[in-house]
């Protein structure tokens, strides 16, 4: 069901249509669908889950040598210490109820050792549990390559551990995260979603669990500090915490920091629109340092104090060149607080309310500022600051500063920032690599701002994200790591890859991110439709990523250029449809779930996708006295109380409204770079009809062309080798029927129908060329296509034909067909490298298909360099072209370089071109908005045949998308053509 007929079943029958979008099969399927389920239970044993891109050691049948976990009604008792980390003993008491989530039975969890016997689980720290300390002291438990390592853990079996144990599992942390590791890995392998609370992943039963003997270990992670930043954080998230907890307490906080750490993360950044952590409730700073999550606050609120703390209890100006002692005693008192956490300490000082600090702010003054806070630390935490992780945010005018000459002592990390749209603008340098305190990233998922505030839904494909982290890996950037998540709760699926590519970025380079959404779909919902709704997360994400769904209005995709507009909606309504067909094959228990993570995001998207297409063609359809603009000004409208329908069903019924509020967040009718106050339909028209009928006539590609004085409208020219048609739409301006007659001035030009008559639907007239008619004495000709009603001359039409006299296995590579070649970056005809330094593709990178990029990343720049890209094309025309190149919006993370890349066609000099030479404030905007940069020079092909394009690499970061040659300008559009035919097929 396409969105709109879905939204046309919604108002005529909303009780109805609500129960499907809560998606009840019939009870005849749904005793298909038990059946079958006992006939594979029979048939199969449970597969647990594991952790994504880990090896796989729990099991559902036994085999010699393995520890049971769970089986015959028991689950073996977890012991842990009393003396370990309190957040170990809160893990340990996770993974008994999880053991419990999945088999029925719960773990017992120990205290003592005497209350030990067979078979159990040892759960501790290294240094801090007595029970490891003893196997290691005995020589049990070999942890060579764990011990003092950050983070990392082991789990093996170990036999006779200690008195009446015959057996134990044991997880053995160097530190207190490396343990709580270990035992969240665990749980995920038996198979418990860390999103199994905050996204309502089912838990699969399963009878039994047993752990393969081996020795697995929790690694190092490549990025020290890992975690996400709660921000923009109203309506939705301030509305849910304060509905559900009373507000963003510790209650709340708690759910937080069991998902990161399940997650294997340990940072956050907390919520603070109108939120102050530690001071409004004084348990979460001691929870998040007991459970194992290192706090900081955000990039503008300096030395652990919320800005809000600020703006309740102070009324000096907060300006340190006037008001030194009071801010001073400010910071002090949050250091003297919190000076017993685990913390990042965020240095510097911006300007109240997320802006930058007063005009005459001046660089000795911010760097007396961060001296002053430096102090401060060592008077209240620790008079060695290298024992005080510290960060300075580079963020919007802080970075200039630092250009401008700024420092900090190197101790301090250096953290780098996005422009708020995910590329990255800076990152360090060989001598800045040096620094002890090294950098880190801070990162956007979610941004308030210009060109315009982002908040609704994930918009961020994990392709582009891998793209610009390995950047930050490459070059040194490994510290910290912070994403700007907004609610958090639609970027679940991003949230997770940018924590688990910062913790194991070889697991998930490039070429692994389809496994990565593979995995996640079957740990989220099994394996038997995962490749679906992979697929259907890539797709979606992919579309998001074309232009934000805040971005879009009625004029963003072309109505009449390439069937721009109607191949979007169809990619959105085939989206949409598979997601929504699915919706019946899938348990009960997993289509809550699946509603948050794909159905409400698909089917929100489209469907806002999809109303603006209309409210496009309403406004053309009206200013023509088409009457189709009544019903599709209908269907804006059907489609607008949809989007509100959807909100409804995720806020106040999914799950009894578990999540009400998490949708309040407005998202249509945008006019500035800030949200609508509400939602608001975009403007339509509706059109008197008269009775009597008269034609009218449009068409889709048809474009205006001058011959002196003279206008005509074209078609364009249809080739022998694409041998494509023309379509020419016929309506009715009125109700009483109509007739018309097609009249082509030439024989080898062949409508569909030539005459006929109709009432109110439109009809479409389809043109091609008869080969066999065409004249032989030249290659080219043109004629015309004149429409009529009785005597009158509605429309007259020029096209034009290209005989092409040459066989296709003589014309080798992409042709030009309409005056264009267009070519996927990834379809070359050949790469060459230069050494070391090549072209690889970045797969599903981009707006169409995928992107090509410049490894390795750290290369060094050549504008002499043999790496290229070349591409086989055959021209029609000869002369002036001009070539577009669609690239990535990427920024010169290099300072003092730009991004280059040259061309040159066949054996001709280079051109050298930097992308960045057009890099004003409004290029910015224009290109983050597009999602992508649009570079178009001109080019000079002597003679029409065969030809070859070279793209050569000079610096590394340069992502090309797509590259389009042309004989003129391209008609307007927001893709761009779709890509030309290649022969031999490709």
């Amino acid at each position: 069901m396409r969105t709109g007929e879905a939204a046309e079943q919604f108002l005529a029958d909303p009780a109805t249509f609500q129960n499907r979008t809560r998606q009840t099969p019939p009870m005849h399927f749904a005793a298909k669908c038990v059946a079958l389920l006992v006939l594979l239970a029979a048939l199969l044993q449970p597969t647990a889950a594991l952790g994504l891109g880990e090896q796989k050691y729990v099991r559902t049948t036994a085999v010699a040598g393995d520890f049971t976990l769970a089986a015959n009604g028991q689950a073996a008792p977890l012991l842990v210490s009393d003396q370990d980390w309190p957040g170990v003993v809160r893990a340990a008491g996770d993974l008994s109820q999880d053991i419990g989530r999945v088999t029925g039975h719960v773990a017992p969890l120990l205290k003592e050792a005497a209350q030990a016997k067979g078979e159990i689980v040892i759960i501790g720290t290294i240094g801090k549990s007595p029970l490891i300390d003893e196997l290691v002291r005995r020589h049990k438990l070999d942890v060579s390559g764990i011990t003092g390592q950050w983070e990392s853990a082991v789990t093996t079996i170990v036999d006779h551990p200690m008195p009446g144990v015959r057996r134990a599992l044991v997880i053995a942390g160097a530190d207190k995260r490396g343990t709580i590791y270990g035992i969240y890995d665990i749980s995920e392998q038996i198979g418990v979603s860390p999103w199994y609370w905050w996204a309502d992943v089912r838990v699969p039963h399963a009878d039994a669990l047993y752990v393969e003997a081996g020795r697995y270990v929790q690694p190092v992670p490549a990025v020290r500090y890992r975690g996400i930043f709660f921000n923009d954080e109203a309506p939705a998230l301030s509305g849910w915490t304060k509905e559900k907890f009373g507000g963003m307490n510790h209650e709340f906080y708690t759910k937080v920091f069991e998902l990161l750490l399940r997650l294997k993360a340990n940072f956050l950044w907390p919520a603070m629109w109108d939120n102050a952590f530690a001071a409004d409730d004084p348990q979460n700073a001691k929870l998040a340092d007991e459970l194992g999550i290192v706090m900081g606050t955000s990039h503008e609120e300096p030395m652990m104090r919320a800005e809000k703390e600020w703006t309740r209890g102070h009324n000096g100006a907060w300006d340190y060149a006037t008001n030194q002692k009071e801010i001073d005693e400010f910071w002090r008192a949050g250091m003297e607080r919190d000076k017993n956490y685990e913390e990042v300490v965020t240095l510097g000082m911006r300007g109240h309310g997320d802006t930058p600090m007063s005009a005459d702010a001046n660089i000795d003054l911010l760097e007396h500022i961060v001296a002053d806070q430096r102090e401060i630390l060592k008077q209240t935490v620790n008079s060695d600051l290298t024992m005080v992780p510290q960060v300075w945010a580079l963020y919007k005018e802080v970075q200039g500063y630092y250009e401008k000459g700024m420092r900090v002592p190197d101790d301090v990390t250096l953290l780098w920032s996005d422009d708020n749209w995910g590329n990255l603008r800076r990152l360090p340098t060989p001598e800045e690599r040096k620094r002890s305190g090294s950098a880190g990233i801070y990162y956007h998922f979610d941004y308030v701002g210009d060109p315009r505030s982002y908040k609704w839904l994930n918009t961020n494909p994990i392709p582009k994200v891998q793209e610009q982290m390995n950047l930050a890996l490459n070059y040194g950037a490994d510290r910290l790591w912070v994403v700007n998540v907004g609610d958090g709760k639609p970027m679940e699926f991003p949230i997770e890859f940018f924590l688990s590519y910062a913790r194991t970025p070889k697991r998930w380079d490039k070429d692994h991110l389809d496994e990565f959404t593979k995995l996640w779909a079957t740990r989220e919902f099994g394996p038997e439709h995962a490749d679906e709704i992979a697929s259907a997360m890539e797709d979606y994400t992919r579309y998001n990523g074309r232009r934000k769904p805040e971005l879009i209005d009625p004029s963003t995709f072309s109505l009449t250029n390439y069937h721009e507009a109607d191949r979007v909606e169809g990619d959105w309504q085939s989206l949409a449809a598979r997601v929504d067909k699915l919706v019946a094959e899938l348990p009960e228990d997993e289509r809550a779930s699946y509603f948050e993570l794909i159905q409400y995001p698909v089917d929100a998207c489209a469907n806002l996708t999809e109303m603006y297409i209309a409210a496009a063609r309403n406004a053309a359809d009206a200013k023509l006295g088409n009457p189709q603009a009544n019903a599709e000004a209908d269907e804006v409208r059907k489609l607008f109380e949809y989007d509100a329908m959807l909100s409804r069903e995720y806020n106040q019924k999914l799950l009894d409204g578990k999540w009400d509020h998490m949708m309040d967040q407005t998202h249509i009718g945008y006019t500035f770079w800030n949200e609508p106050p509400a939602n608001t339909m975009p403007p339509v028209s509706w059109i008197q009809v008269p009775e009597k009928g008269s034609l009218g006539v449009s068409n889709d590609d048809a474009s205006f062309q001058r011959n002196g004085r003279q206008f005509s409208l074209s078609l364009g020219t249809i080739d022998s080798i694409s041998n494509e048609s023309r379509i020419v739409t016929l309506f009715n301006h009125g109700k009483s029927p109509v007739d018309y007659t097609i009249e082509p001035s030439a024989s080898w030009i062949v409508a569909s129908s030539s005459r006929g008559t109709f009432g109110d639907a439109e009809r479409q007239i389809v043109l091609h060329v008869d080969w066999s008619k065409v004249p032989t004495e030249s290659d080219t000709a043109e004629g015309t296509v004149t429409v009529r009603s009785g005597d009158q001359r509605v429309a007259t039409y020029t096209l034009g034909e290209r005989r092409v006299n040459l066989m296709p296995e003589q014309i080798h590579g992409f042709i030009e067909a309409d005056g264009y070649v267009a070519i996927e970056a990834a379809d070359t005809s050949k790469r060459t490298a230069d050494g070391d330094t090549h072209w690889e593709e970045l797969p599903r990178y981009g707006e169409t298909r995928s992107a090509m990029t410049l490894f390795p990343v750290t290369a060094a720049s050549n504008t002499e360099s043999k790496a290229s890209l070349e591409y086989s094309m055959y021209l029609y025309d000869s002369g002036d072209f001009q070539l577009q190149a669609t690239l990535a919006p990427t920024l010169n993370f290099v300072p003092g370089r730009g991004l280059r890349f040259a061309v040159s066609v066949d054996d001709s000099a280079r051109t050298i071109v930097d992308e960045l030479e057009h890099n004003s404030q409004h290029d910015w905007e224009q290109v983050v908005s597009d999602g992508v940069r649009r570079v178009t020079l001109p080019i000079t092909i002597a003679k029409s045949g065969n030809h070859t394009l070279h793209v050569w690499a000079v610096d590394p970061g340069v992502v090309l998308e797509r590259i389009v040659v042309s004989h003129g300008p391209l008609k307007p559009s927001y893709l761009g053509p779709p890509e030309s035919a290649h022969f031999p097929e490709m």
